[in-house]
């Protein structure tokens, strides 16, 4: 009996130590451990790293980290005023970066047939990758019985199947180099519900379904998988979502909030867990990151919880307001 006392009340002091923690922190346990005691992200200095998505918010973030940080970066995106921009302050972070270390390479995604073109100008221009984060992506705010099926297949084309594209080619090369990381910037999405997102949570499940299986299928090659799990993040994504119909955005502004982890901090996380190649790594503050621990730790109370919260309080976490249109 005192052995199962003993399991029993350190059972509970373990679960009560998560509660407490995800009260303080703005990140899982481990990447907070990882951050003080880990490697740094000076570690990195010299990486070869490409950036998808680079001309603005996390991705644009992540840029000035892993630049003050010393690595070369290729900055793709559609838009080549902002990635210039990004540029010139990714050479202002560190001093001791040329203008040959970050390449400026224009990217549409959805365009498949240039990815392999765009590889190889990466190779050409470093005679390596050694860092690919698969950042570019949309969200989406939409009811679900309304959605059109032409948006599952959009926001599955760029949120899906553009990543496993061009990291296909990246997984090859690390295949002949003998090592490197795929980085995802994933969702909390990506393993829990969350609401008025249908499309965007089958996408974001998927791209964990398909990275967790190269995990399993390479994990003696030395090829590295990181999954980051933003929850409710401080950029202005909200305006570019998808919603219920093709071809419509959502074009409501994100308005400032305390509840949301700036994208500075975001990005600071990411090279955190990039440098210490973490698996999965979980971003929020305490208001969400408590609610993501109790979903995924107990799904039965989760749901309860979840039906007596109420849609509106869940979107108030999230964009932190309640919506007065799709």
């Amino acid at each position: 009996m005192a052995f199962l006392a003993t399991v029993g009340l350190l059972t509970l002091l373990y679960y009560l130590a998560y509660f407490i923690f995800a009260s303080i922190l703005d990140c899982d346990i481990l990447l907070a451990v990882k951050e003080i005691f880990g490697k740094p992200v000076s570690s990195l200095r010299g990486k070869v790293v490409w950036i998808t998505g680079a001309s603005s918010g996390i991705g644009e973030q992540l840029a000035y980290v892993l630049a003050k940080a010393g690595c070369k970066l290729i900055l793709s995106a559609r838009r080549i005023a902002e990635l210039e921009q990004v540029k010139r302050r990714c050479l202002e972070e560190n001093e001791y970066l040329s203008d040959d270390d970050v390449e400026v390479h224009p990217l549409d995604l959805l365009d498949l047939n240039s990815h392999e073109k765009a590889f190889r100008h990466v190779l050409d221009k470093f005679g390596k990758l050694d860092i690919l984060v698969n950042n570019a992506g949309r969200s989406q705010r939409a009811d679900w019985e309304k959605i059109e099926l032409t948006v599952d297949k959009e926001m599955f084309d760029l949120n899906v199947f553009s990543v496993l594209s061009l990291s296909r080619l990246a997984v090859k090369h690390f295949l002949q180099t003998g090592k490197g990381q795929i980085v995802i910037n994933s969702s909390v999405a990506g393993f829990l519900p969350v609401v008025r997102s249908g499309s965007y949570c089958g996408a974001k499940h998927a791209l964990h379904g398909y990275f967790k299986s190269l995990i399993m299928d390479h994990h003696d090659k030395h090829i590295d998988v990181t999954i980051v799990c933003p929850g409710p993040i401080q950029t202005n994504f909200l305006a570019e979502s998808f919603t219920e119909k093709s071809g419509e955005k959502y074009g409501i502004n994100t308005e400032v909030a305390t509840n949301k982890v700036s994208a500075e901090r975001c990005a600071t996380l990411m090279g955190v867990a990039i440098a210490n190649k973490l698996d999965e790594v979980w971003i929020a503050k305490p208001t969400a990151l408590r609610l993501i621990y109790i979903l995924y730790c107990f799904p039965n109370f989760g749901k309860w919880l979840v039906k007596t919260l109420g849609q509106k309080y869940l979107m108030k976490i999230r964009d932190a307001k309640v919506p007065s249109q799709n």
